[in-house]
């Protein structure tokens, strides 16, 4: 039987990789077997090397380069992972992508509006569940960030091995994230059932302790496996 698939989410600076580690290794602690995969790879297949050059601005500005063409890059990156992620479903308990499918909904939607980004995220949805054939998760999980906060976090983010600048075009634009958080939220609101949002801020909008979220997040995951 399947282990269980859950996806990590959210905007740039939302703890996407430290809560993907911290449920790993709170399955692993409840005996579970489970595998981790943080997309894009930059594993130096071509699409993800292709992926740091459009994060560098080496193809244009955010703006300039076409939601399609850029999207279609995240597309093939996951692809060429999808033996991997195949083989991870039969063999663990539980597989967690720090990011998937949605972050190409998100931040390629988020370059446009209306009937033109609702026309895309159904492309790149088919072109990734259809033609790809990718595995769907069982469960997105949304850790929700105001774009304000999110963007004071990425300033303090440890250097990355795809880029030498402070943000990439998609962390350094001003809006992106305010954009691809509004599409986050539709996308999880358009499928409740498979879809959770977890809050990164409390009342006072004040950070949560990633273990607090963690725990949050172990309890509903825990459901599944």
């Amino acid at each position: 039987m399947p282990g269980a698939f859950v996806a990590i989410e959210g905007i740039d600076g939302s703890g996407k990789g430290t809560q993907a580690g911290l449920l790993v290794r709170m399955a692993e602690r409840n005996g579970l077997t489970a595998t981790l995969f943080s997309f894009p790879l930059y594993d130096d297949n071509p699409f993800s090397v292709a992926i740091g050059d459009y994060l560098n601005g080496v193809f244009g500005t955010v703006d300039e380069v076409h939601a399609e063409l850029a999207g279609l890059l995240y597309a093939c990156d996951r692809f060429h992972a999808r033996p991997l992620l195949q083989q991870a479903m039969v063999e663990s308990d539980l597989v967690v992508c720090d990011r998937y499918v949605a972050s190409n909904l998100a931040h390629q939607g988020a370059k446009l509006a209306g009937n033109d980004r609702d026309r895309l995220i159904g492309w790149l949805t088919d072109v990734e569940f259809g033609e790809f054939d990718l595995p769907r998760p069982d469960l997105t999980l949304l850790l929700d960030l105001p774009p304000t906060t999110a963007q004071a976090l990425v300033g303090r983010k440890s250097a990355r091995s795809y880029t030498a600048m402070p943000a990439d075009i998609h962390e350094g634009a001003s809006g992106h994230l305010a954009s691809a958080r509004d599409v986050y939220l539709d996308l999880a609101a358009r499928d409740p059932g498979r879809w959770r949002v977890i809050a990164g801020c409390d009342e006072r909008d004040k950070l949560r302790p990633p273990e607090e979220i963690g725990d949050e997040i172990w309890a509903i995951v825990s459901e599944l496996v």
